[in-house]
């Protein structure tokens, strides 16, 4: 598998983003905080795609909300790829990357429904735990929070 650092709004990011957006919009509405292309093409926010040969396995986000501290945003797995350790990859790409940039925390935003339960069980076992809200975000029965703490 080779991450790659990429442009979310390239044609081949297209068809896994607009899935992403569509099954988080269908269970979330309006408490789906998933970005679109350009918002994920923003400064400030870096965006990397995960290939395995010729076929795009997945991709995931950084994004600085200060100068210590990232969210992780928009991870997305390809169908095909789950249960492979894909999202697995992608996580420790970006606890590396925000290691790199010195941040003290990651935190991450995602959904109570069923569908997010097996990205939760990722980012336990990656060492996220609850948080309260962070950024702009509100609590809600639809969200649910974490960080890690990367100064030990």
């Amino acid at each position: 598998m080779d991450i790659r650092l990429d442009d979310p709004t390239a044609p081949h990011v297209a068809d896994l983003l607009a899935y992403h957006l569509h099954d988080l919009r269908s269970v979330m509405s309006e408490f789906a905080f998933a970005l679109d292309a350009s918002a994920l093409a923003a400064p400030g926010i870096a965006f990397w795609t995960i290939w395995d040969g010729p076929t795009l396995a997945g991709f995931a986000a950084l994004k600085q909300l200060d100068p210590t501290h990232g969210e992780v945003k928009s991870m997305r797995v390809a169908p095909a790829f789950l249960g492979k350790g894909v999202g697995r990859k992608l996580l420790n790409h970006i606890i590396a990357e925000a290691r790199h940039r010195h941040y003290h925390r990651i935190s991450l935003e995602t959904g109570t429904a069923p569908l997010h339960q097996p990205a939760v069980a990722l980012y336990r076992s990656a060492g996220f735990l609850p948080c309260d809200a962070f950024a702009d975000y509100q609590p809600s029965p639809h969200n649910q929070f974490f960080a890690r703490d990367l100064t030990g």
